[in-house]
């Protein structure tokens, strides 16, 4: 059978043709199932989510990671395995064994541009191993995150072909963004919405409901096709912000971090040295300038930054946790021992977008407003760090430990801080060393080809008719089967908002263009390369100076690399790239006018921007005659958003301003039964961005109410809340209604909205932009 071009095609019968089915010559060969060759293991992905490489107890971390721990004693940690510093490029740089400028996404998907590497679009010459696994006879699987679609088809109508459904995953249950309330997330089955079936009062939590229905869908595929191989990708999107998990669990960790960043990085260290996964002589990094030292934060912070770590802490574990009881179920099922198991901790460094001091709800750290929240409001919120009323994320000094050794953090491509993830590997009907470390290089590329070199596939060269380029990554098994095999994966470069490096059989070249948190964004030529050896495990010796001609050498490898893969024209411009007019990539949503229908619900960017302008929104609904109640349309939730509902028969408007204040204006009558036009209009103060207005609320024409917002959220409302017509999914926007029975108990025929265009949106600036779309990611 020939399995490189893909799909297979049909077997061709010839031979006689009876006139009979009767005769005695009557013969046709059997159907038989699509199968992958004899032998092919189960393949389970699972990544995890801005995890820094010193942050679980199997690579020396302080969060325990016991099923971590439990794969690597009878599998293999690799301890130079690296990401590309970021979400969507690492996860289609996984899925298809080409770098991300190669396939695409050289950033997150909110920021494409028409430049190839830079699209969001993946080409179709690069097709994922779902779909050449799916091809070959394998049942295919994804829970979890899906950042990989481009913006403008992040809506119901598609087109799906970058959905999980498009991309060679038969069965998907996850969310479509870069990140997901733990309590609340916005859920699709395949490419339908869905609400989850708990409440967070009834123990709902994400990351549970994911491995649940992965561990439904593992026991069903086995028990009606044992003999058919399984590849599942589960991505929980844990552990990014915002940081949410149990009380159970982050108070197992009350007072262990009440030390502070600096001593957690030292102590690590040593743990780090005793497991193997760095060298003896490993050197601890300095910890740069714009980093904060934990004795100069204000003593009034040091508990809540203490619980914010707390909370981190806990939510890994939980997550390790549930990893584990998928782990178990396959194990149950007699299927363990030939499953490759890939667990990546971590797509990307540590996050170090939740600033210095952190925050308890960090849409107004998005907004420009983090002032808002003062040491003293935050010590306030202490005990609410963690649970549905927050939306919490921890500060840098925390993300810069949990990178340890290394320098640097997530969105840091040029550092080992930013693209290092300590990784296990699991097979034991294929891998005979247990609970060794692996120190050859590899990256995430050399996952594909892995995979089919284990499940004795050829990487295709065509598929769906398209004549299919190489694949960029080498296979790591020969690393896998011998702790001496020599490196295969010799050179790689690095690319990041600027950020950018090189390595080349042990040596790196690298330069730090931009910090996550700070604006200091140079001129491009005028960023400073270093240079490290290969014994400098941590890359804490610069030689740039000491060997100018090996950095000149290795930058011109670079920039080799860059023009091979797509990576040039480089692009640090921030504004240019949020107007899709200037990026060249498609918008959605268009004009001044918006109407939707009941039960649609529309990501942030699938709607008109009211923000910062007047605007109107009218309903024609049918109130029953028994007394209209519930939510005829709602935008973002409990962290900021606004909504407009019939409450104890009257209608009602809701400005949630970050869940801090609640600004409501209520109709002086009822609304009376039948079919009318109600609505409100905003005028906007003027005079900048997130100022108040006025709101009048109107029924058929006529005024019924009128009252005042006095500020407003200027840039975002949510990162994962929806607008929705005729009910509120997700956390409830006003606290006048509960999460779930809010639905309009009428009939909504349509919802128009209507923005004006005294518009202060051209006040935002290109920072502020840039940090929402990496916090979203």
């Amino acid at each position: 059978m020939r399995r490189d071009i893909l799909p297979i095609p049909d077997p061709q019968h010839v031979g006689l043709t009876t006139y009979d089915a009767k005769d005695p010559d009557t013969t046709y060969p059997p159907i038989t199932p699509l199968r992958p060759p004899q032998g092919a293991p189960n393949v389970l992905i699972v990544l995890l989510d801005d995890v820094g490489f010193g942050a679980s107890s199997a690579f020396g971390g302080p969060c325990a990671t016991p099923t971590a721990e439990r794969l690597a004693a009878n599998g293999l940690k690799l301890n130079r395995f690296h990401t590309t510093a970021l979400c969507s490029p690492t996860r289609q740089a996984l899925l298809t064994g080409r770098n991300h400028h190669s396939v695409g996404m050289g950033g997150v998907t909110e920021i494409a541009t028409s430049a190839p590497g830079y699209s969001s679009i993946r080409p179709k010459d690069k097709a994922p191993v779902a779909e050449t696994l799916r091809l070959n006879g394998y049942s295919t699987s994804q829970f979890g995150k899906c950042h990989e679609v481009p913006v403008w088809e992040v809506s119901p109508v598609g087109p799906f072909g970058q959905w999980p459904t498009g991309s060679g995953f038969e069965h998907f249950y996850g969310f479509i963004g870069g990140e997901a309330n733990q309590y609340y997330p916005g859920l699709y089955e395949g490419t339908k919405p869905v609400e989850p079936e708990k409440t967070p009062e009834q123990g709902y939590t994400l990351t549970e409901d994911l491995a649940d229905r992965a561990i439904t869908w593992v026991r069903q595929q086995q028990a009606l096709t044992p003999d058919k191989p399984f590849f599942m990708y589960f991505a929980p999107g844990a552990t990014h912000a915002p940081h949410h998990v149990p009380k159970q669990w982050s108070d197992k960790y009350k007072g262990k971090f009440d030390d502070g960043w600096d001593v957690l990085r030292e102590n690590m260290l040593d743990k780090q040295k005793a497991l193997g996964v760095v060298p003896e002589d490993a050197q601890l990094t300095a910890r740069h300038d714009e980093i904060p030292a934990w004795d100069d934060m204000p003593d009034v912070l040091k508990p809540v930054l203490a619980r914010q770590m707390e909370i981190y802490a806990g939510f890994l574990e939980q997550t390790d946790h549930e990893i584990g009881r998928l782990v178990d179920a396959i194990d149950d099922l007699g299927a363990l021992d030939n499953t490759l198991i890939y667990y990546i901790i971590g797509d990307n460094g540590a996050s170090a977008e939740g600033t210095p001091i952190g925050c308890f709800n960090e849409m107004c750290t998005l907004n420009g407003l983090a002032g808002i929240e003062t040491p003293e409001f935050l010590l306030s919120k202490i005990d609410d760090f963690g649970t549905p009323d927050a939306y919490n994320h921890y500060a840098v000094g925390w993300a810069h430990a949990l990178c340890g050794p290394y320098q640097w953090t997530k969105q840091v491509a040029s550092h080992w801080g930013g693209t290092r993830n300590g990784t296990i590997v699991h097979w034991p009907n294929g891998i005979a060393a247990k609970g060794e470390t692996r120190n050859q290089f590899h990256h995430v590329i050399d996952v594909v080809p892995t995979i089919l070199e284990a499940a004795k596939l050829p990487a295709p060269t065509v598929v769906n008719s398209i004549q299919q380029a190489p694949l960029e990554g080498v296979s790591m098994m020969s690393t896998l089967r011998d702790r001496d095999a020599d490196e295969t994966h010799t050179v790689q470069y690095f690319e990041m908002f600027g950020n950018r490096g090189i390595y080349h059989k042990g040596w790196t070249a690298v330069t730090k263009h931009r910090t996550p948190w700070i604006t200091d964004q140079p001129p491009l030529d005028e960023d400073v390369w270093e240079l490290y050896a290969p014994d400098d495990w941590t890359q804490a010796h610069d030689l740039a100076a000491e060997q100018p001609e090996r950095l000149a050498a290795l930058q011109r490898l670079w920039l080799i690399e860059a023009v091979k893969y797509n990576v040039v024209p480089l692009d640090d411009r921030s504004f240019e790239r949020f107007n899709p007019d200037i990026a060249g990539r498609p918008q959605l949503i268009k004009g001044t006018t918006q109407t939707l229908f009941s039960g649609m619900r529309l990501l942030e960017n699938c709607v008109l921007n009211i923000k910062n302008r007047s605007h109107a929104v009218s309903a024609l609904i049918s109130a029953p005659d028994n007394g209209a109640q519930g939510v005829i349309v709602s935008q973002g939730g409990g962290v900021g958003g606004w909504c407009m509902y019939a409450h104890e028969n009257r209608l009602k408007y809701c400005y949630n301003f970050f869940g801090i204040e609640y600004s409501y204006v209520t109709a002086d009558a009822p609304v009376p039964s039948g079919q009318h036009l109600v609505g409100f209009e905003f005028a906007y103060d003027g005079g900048g961005l997130g100022k108040g207005g006025a709101v009048t609320l109107y029924c058929d024409g006529e005024p019924i109410g009128t009252g005042r917002v006095e500020r407003t959220e200027p840039m975002a409302f949510s990162a994962d809340e929806a607008c929705d017509v005729g009910s509120d999914t997700g956390s409830p926007t006003s606290p006048d209604y509960g999460p779930h029975g809010n639905g309009f108990n009428g009939r909504i025929e349509w919802v128009k909205i209507d923005i004006s265009t005294d518009d202060h949106e051209h006040l935002i600036t290109p920072q502020d932009r840039f940090n929402i779309s990496m916090a979203r990611q």
